[in-house]
C-alpha cells in the first residue's frame, strides 16, 4: 500500500467517485462514504420523464464500482467533520483520516413554496415524480408546464447556477408531446429571474437560444425575480404570474449544512474556499472538489460534471506527487470552461466557452445520438468495461 496513507472521500457523485478511483490507482487505502448506494448519472436523467430511460438505467451501483476499483464503501450520512483531530462523524460510526476529500455537492437556495416544484437536478427520485405528473397531463391531453432555474444572490462568482438541464428538459418534453401529436394542446414556458439566462454559455449561444425556443414552441419569462411558488401558479416580484400544472425548477446552489458547521473556510454563499490545486485554504490534507467548492469569478466558470472530474484528477495527482516527493503540480484553473452537449430529444447542440472562444454548434439528429453514446460510454468506462480516454 502506497505510503500507508488513509484516504476518506465524502460523496458518491461524479467528483467523489472519480477521486476514489484515481486514488486507488495510485495505490492508496481509500474509503468512500455516500448517503445513497448508487452514482446517479444526472446528465442523462433528463430522459426519465419522457420514457427514453428507466430510473435504473441512469445509475451505477457503488458496490459494483467498489469491487471493480478496490475502494471500501460505507453507505451512511455525514454528520460532522472534525478537522482538528482528523475524524469524520457518520450516523453510525466515526472515521479517522490522513487525507480528506470532500465531494458532497451543494444544497438548494430556498424560495417560498419551493415544495410545489420538482427538480431534475435534485433528489434522483424527483425524476420519477416528474414522469408521473407528466403522464397524468398527457392522459388529460392538455396542460401548462413551466420550467426554469435560479441562482444564489450571495454567490458573487455566479457559478452556483445549473441552467443547462432546464433547457434540455423543456426541449425534451416539447419533443415528447409533439411525438404524441398533442404539443399544440400544451403551453410550455421557460422562466428565469435573470435577464439573459444562459449567458455563461457565451454570446454565440445566447444569440441562438431564441431559435430553439421558437422551434420547440416555448414561451419565455425572463428578468423577473420569483417571489413564490404555489401548486398551480408562479408569482414574480413585479406582480406577473404564470399558471402552471407542472413546475420544474432548478434552484440555485447553496453551501452544505455539514460544511457550515465544520469551521472550514467558506465564501459568502457557503462554498468551501480552495486554491487552484483544490486544497482547502489553510488545510494541508483536506481537498474540496465538485459542487461543494467555490470557483474563481470568471465568465466561463460553471459547476458541471466534467469539471468535477477534472478537480478530482487534479487534486489526486497533486497529493500523490506531494507524498512521493515529486515537484510537478496541476491546476484545475487551466481547464475551466463551459462544455455542454445540450440534448433536445431529437437533436442537440454542442456548446463550449472558455477564455479564448465561445460557440454553439447545432447538431440536428446526431446531437441526441452523441449524448446517448456518451451516457453508454460513461457508465461502462466507470465499470471498467471500456478504457477511460479522458
Amino acid at each position: 500500500m502506497a505510503e500507508n496513507k488513509n484516504f476518506i472521500v465524502l460523496g458518491g457523485g461524479f467528483a467523489g467517485v472519480e477521486a476514489a478511483i484515481k486514488l486507488c490507482r495510485y495505490g492508496y487505502d481509500v474509503t468512500l462514504v455516500s448517503n445513497r448506494d448508487y452514482l446517479f448519472v444526472y446528465p442523462i436523467s433528463i430522459w426519465i420523464p419522457v420514457k427514453k430511460k428507466k430510473f435504473e438505467d441512469v445509475q451505477i451501483p457503488l458496490k459494483k464500482l467498489a469491487n471493480v476499483h478496490g475502494f471500501k464503501l460505507i453507505i451512511d450520512n455525514v454528520i460532522k467533520i472534525n478537522h482538528s483531530n482528523q475524524t469524520v462523524e457518520l450516523s453510525n460510526q466515526t472515521l479517522e483520516y490522513d487525507y480528506l476529500f470532500i465531494a458532497m455537492g451543494m444544497h438548494k437556495v430556498y424560495t417560498k413554496g419551493l415544495e410545489h416544484t420538482f427538480s431534475i437536478c435534485g433528489n434522483p427520485e424527483e425524476s420519477l415524480v416528474i414522469e408521473e405528473k407528466l403522464d397524468k397531463l398527457v392522459k388529460v391531453g392538455h396542460g401548462k408546464i413551466s420550467i426554469g432555474f435560479g441562482g444564489n444572490p450571495k454567490d458573487k462568482t455566479a457559478t452556483a447556477v445549473r441552467g443547462g438541464p432546464a433547457f434540455e428538459i423543456i426541449f425534451n418534453i416539447s419533443n415528447y408531446l409533439n411525438s404524441k401529436k398533442i404539443l399544440n394542446k400544451f403551453e410550455l414556458t421557460f422562466f428565469a429571474p435573470m435577464a439573459s439566462p444562459g449567458k455563461r454559455m457565451g454570446e454565440d449561444a445566447l444569440k441562438k437560444m431564441p431559435s430553439f425556443f421558437k422551434k420547440y414552441k416555448v414561451k419565455t419569462h425572463f428578468g423577473k425575480k420569483i417571489s413564490e411558488f404555489q401548486q398551480d401558479k408562479i408569482f414574480f416580484e413585479d406582480g406577473s404570474t404564470i399558471e402552471s400544472d407542472l413546475t420544474i425548477y432548478i434552484s440555485g446552489g447553496a453551501g452544505h449544512k455539514v460544511i457550515s458547521e465544520s469551521g472550514l473556510p467558506v465564501n459568502e454563499a457557503g462554498f468551501i474556499k480552495i486554491d487552484e490545486q483544490c486544497r482547502v485554504e489553510n488545510h494541508q490534507n483536506i481537498f474540496a472538489i465538485g459542487d461543494i467548492a467555490s470557483l474563481p469569478t470568471f465568465d466561463w466558470s460553471a459547476k458541471q460534471g466534467h469539471l468535477a472530474e477534472v478537480m478530482a484528477d487534479v487534486s489526486t495527482y497533486n497529493v500523490n506527487n506531494e507524498i512521493k516527493g515529486k515537484s510537478e503540480r496541476k491546476s484545475y484553473w487551466d481547464k475551466l470552461s463551459v462544455i455542454c452537449l445540450m440534448d433536445s430529444g431529437n437533436g442537440g447542440a454542442l456548446i463550449k466557452r472558455d477564455d479564448k472562444s465561445n460557440f454553439l454548434l447545432p447538431l440536428p439528429i446526431v446531437g441526441h445520438w452523441l449524448k446517448k453514446a456518451w451516457g453508454f460510454y460513461y457508465i461502462n468506462s466507470k465499470l471498467g468495461k471500456f478504457p477511460n480516454i479522458f
